[in-house]
């Protein structure tokens, strides 16, 4: 693609050169550019193989449009979640995160599938994975921890450059509660390990079943770590905010030589007695700052799922938010109530 034609204080225009690229790039009948339109509040037109944009976002759109045509130059498909990803990212991005990561594919495997960050979150915890051997991904529901997690492990496997890919959560109740239930403890289990062998799926496709039989993947419950060294592996642990201290001690030393570890978890859905993520929190209070482990943070903005689970996260965090003020604010009538009968 070739660099901007015009630039003027009221418009930048774009050539873009492969007219079906360009096809996929507006979408049937421009809806991709009314959505831009739409989002940013900008005015697009389009003649030929040339597109102009108005607007005082008009620079981040035309940069939207740039990274957008990348990804089709290099064989990806793009549609809405795409354009509202680079949307995020044009207004979002890092200093540290260039515009040649974000035109690039970030991982590939198997399935040749191209993941990649659709938030600055998501690219910085990338770029942590691949330069730290220990990191914390902590933040709510839906903003890829595990599914990048994952990606970027399958990555390394493909590449060779990890022998094994480990994934494991705890699965609360997978104990006794659960001894009335037909089948062997594989059968017990597998339903509270459904969700990491989705994610591996998506990222490997039929691959997986292959590599999962030959012992290049397992997929374990916590418990199952307990006396283990894993060296040359990428380990992920899932749902770490059900994590006790001593499960978390006993999981983060399992870390062997040429080994990786990513800890994902949501510290607002514990399952823990009394509902506090207590191994995760002391993990990230004792280790999150030594030297090796870095710690990535995802917030409301950061859901990659359906636009309603986003506003369902902000509703639910506000609904608490409120409620910490209430009580607050009781405790506070409360005590002066005793000051005055003192």
């Amino acid at each position: 693609m070739s660099a901007p034609k015009k630039r003027s204080r009221e418009a930048v225009t774009l050539e873009f050169p492969d007219n079906s690229l360009l096809a996929g790039l507006v979408g049937p009948h421009q809806k991709h550019l009314v959505r831009m339109e739409q989002k940013l509040g900008v005015r697009v037109g389009m003649r030929g193989n040339i597109v102009s944009v108005e607007g005082a976002l008009r620079e981040r759109a035309a940069a939207v449009l740039r990274a957008l045509y990348a990804r089709l130059e290099a064989g990806e498909a793009v549609g809405a979640a795409e354009f509202d990803s680079e949307i995020r990212f044009a207004g979002e991005t890092p200093d540290r995160v260039s515009a040649a990561d974000l035109a690039s594919p970030s991982l590939k495997t198997w399935t040749g599938h191209a993941t990649r960050a659709r938030t600055p979150a998501q690219a910085a915890y990338l770029d942590l994975m691949r330069t730290h051997p220990l990191v914390f991904g902590v933040g709510p529901a839906g903003t890829g921890k595990t599914y990048l997690a994952a990606a970027f492990g399958a990555h390394l496997l493909h590449e060779r450059r990890v022998e094994r890919l480990i994934l494991s959560r705890p699965a609360l109740e997978a104990g006794e509660r659960l001894g009335f239930l037909p089948g062997d403890l594989k059968e017990k289990v597998d339903p509270y390990l459904r969700p990491l062998y989705d994610a591996l799926f998506d990222v490997m496709g039929e691959s997986c079943l292959k590599l999962l039989e030959q012992g290049h993947i397992e997929v374990a419950p916590l418990a199952f770590m307990r006396g283990r060294t894993l060296s040359r592996a990428f380990v992920i642990l899932d749902e770490a905010q059900n994590c006790t201290a001593a499960q978390m001690k006993m999981f983060l030393t399992r870390l062997g030589e040429e080994s990786r570890m990513v800890v994902a978890g949501d510290p607002s859905q514990s399952d823990l007695p009394g509902g506090r993520p207590e191994g995760l929190d002391q993990a990230l209070s004792i280790v999150g700052g030594i030297e090796g482990a870095a710690v990535a943070r995802f917030g409301e903005k950061d859901v990659i799922r359906h636009a309603l689970v986003t506003r369902i996260v902000a509703a639910y965090n506000a609904a608490e938010q409120d409620s910490s003020a209430h009580r607050a604010q009781l405790r506070a009538v409360l005590k002066g109530e005793g000051k005055g009968e003192g």
